[in-house]
């Protein structure tokens, strides 16, 4: 009789566990606070209503996954200068927009957390709009008022490439030299105008993709909480894309949130070795994707859907995405962590963690390492509307 027992008893605790994982998983209001999904759709014209067979995000998959809130990115390479960038910026919400219409009733566009909880409230999948680098304003204040209009709810300061007025980490990395000789490393007093009209605006500024100087410079001059909408632990993996633990807890004094990226790069400190090797083995047929796409991100993401079976052997554990989020927890706070995955976005993520509907993974694996319902949720998306009302007042 107790050989019958025991196996019931462990399909029962086995139940009640994953029951534990989906009333807290889809009780929250979950939140990612970036996805390329949108400059990826200009160059493929996927319908995101729709389940795809290719990208990251789609509607039908973020229902599954429990998504409630996607912040799509506004974005485009630095190449995109004046006279081109912002258009381009608006070409992204013109889509955006057109999704939505598409989607009556389904899916709508919020600006603040009081919107958020309305339009979740009636089951619909809320979009919101982060623009990814300050490039794409093309310098100008009137350009940042009219995205803000448009429904920008923050403005990551720089991508890769530095403006006129801030410095971008991958610059203060490999090209500080050249940059302290034009006298110009972090905000410029510019820049610092920028970051006071994005608080007045009620516009979050991200810090997400800036030099260090830049980050500090931001913090000391913002009246209100900044974000970084999609970054990693530099500890864990020493990446100049990740936040050094002395700019982690500035950010949680500022009142702030990181929101763990996703990509394998920044969080495998191996992986961008292996992946060098994958890449150089299939160089030609990725010099031919680039051809087809011209865009070398969506290249890189189409050649690793081709040889899916060898990609994944070089994919970290989906263990390092929990690792960074528990790191960043315990050393500054569960009220200063998110999620921002960066779907869309890069090639690679852990295994296991292929797209939005694997969104329940992380509540699970959270709940095995003891956090409380109330901790996930906070994690989930209760940090997020808790620091967008503060730049927004609702």
């Amino acid at each position: 009789m107790k050989r019958l027992l025991l196996p019931l008893l462990l399909l029962l605790i086995v139940s009640a566990n994953a029951q534990d994982v989906k009333t807290i998983h889809f009780n929250a209001i979950l939140v990612d606070t970036h996805n390329d999904a949108l400059s990826n759709e200009l160059i493929t014209r996927a319908d995101l209503s729709k389940r795809q067979t290719i990208g990251n995000l789609d509607l039908v998959r973020a229902r599954e996954g429990g998504l409630d809130v996607q912040v799509f990115s506004i974005w485009c390479g630095g190449e995109y200068g004046k006279g081109r960038a912002f258009n381009f910026a608006n070409r992204e919400i013109d889509s955006l927009y057109a999704l939505i219409k598409r989607n009556p009733g389904k899916m709508t566009l919020a600006r603040n957390s009081a919107e958020i909880k309305a339009a979740v409230a009636k089951n619909e999948f809320v979009a919101m709009i982060g623009v990814e680098g300050g490039h794409m304003t093309e310098d100008r204040i009137d350009y940042i008022d009219a995205l803000a209009k448009r429904g920008m709810r923050y403005l990551t300061l720089t991508w890769n490439n530095s403006t006129s007025w801030a410095t971008s980490a991958a610059d203060e990395t490999h090209h500080k030299d050249s940059l302290q000789r034009a006298g110009h490393v972090g905000l410029t007093d510019f820049g610092k105008q920028i970051v006071r009209h994005l608080n007045d605006l009620g516009v979050m500024v991200d810090v997400s993709h800036v030099g260090e100087q830049t980050f500090y410079d931001v913090l000391a001059t913002t009246r209100k909480p900044v974000i970084a909408s999609h970054s990693c632990a530099w500890t864990l993996c020493p990446n100049q894309r990740n936040l050094k633990d002395a700019q982690l807890k500035a950010l949680a004094k500022n009142g702030g949130v990181v929101f763990v990226n996703f990509y394998s790069g920044f969080l495998d400190s191996t992986y961008m070795r292996k992946e060098g090797r994958f890449l150089r083995a299939h160089r030609r047929e990725l010099d031919s994707l680039e051809k087809i796409y011209h865009d070398a991100d969506l290249a890189k993401i189409r050649l690793n859907v081709i040889y899916q079976s060898e990609s994944d052997q070089i994919r970290p554990p989906l263990s390092l995405l929990i690792k960074d989020i528990d790191y960043i927890a315990k050393l500054i706070g569960v009220d200063h962590v998110g999620i921002g995955s960066d779907f869309d976005g890069a090639e690679s993520y852990p295994l296991g963690m292929n797209d939005v509907s694997d969104y329940p993974k992380i509540t699970e694996e959270l709940l095995k390492l003891h956090y409380s319902p109330v901790d996930i949720d906070k994690i989930l998306g209760g940090n997020f509307l808790r620091v967008l009302k503060a730049n927004t007042g609702k």
